[in-house]
């Protein structure tokens, strides 16, 4: 995956789809193990599991995530592509934009970043 960088936005979006939807659902069940089993070494150290159980106890954003979602662009910079993601909620109105930083680590595709705003 050393060419990461040099792939089109599809093919990015295709390398992205099964990050994204185990995000969302294991955000959705709360489930620590399966929503970190993709982290970089580096996002790891700062996904705790107590904070994010804070988190997910306390933002109803991030536990009721639509599994549609749709991704409509990329942003490279470095060694890492970010990956802008339209997201809406089952709860709460609107749209909100996911962003998921994709790296290579050890030679494997892993999350170097994941948001919800």
């Amino acid at each position: 995956m050393k060419d990461l960088l040099n792939k089109s936005d599809e093919e990015i979006f295709a390398i992205a789809k099964p990050f994204w939807e185990n995000l969302v659902k294991s955000s959705n069940l709360k489930d620590y193990g399966g929503f970190t089993r993709d982290f970089s070494t580096q996002m790891l150290f700062g996904a705790n599991e107590v904070e994010l159980g804070k988190q997910w106890a306390n933002n109803k954003v991030i536990t009721n995530l639509h599994e549609t979602y749709n991704p409509f662009g990329t942003l490279r910079r470095g060694d890492h592509i970010t990956v802008l993601i339209k997201q809406t909620n089952k709860e709460l109105p609107g749209e909100f934009l996911g962003r998921l930083v994709l790296g290579v680590e050890d030679e494997e595709v892993k999350i170097f970043g994941a948001t919800i705003y």
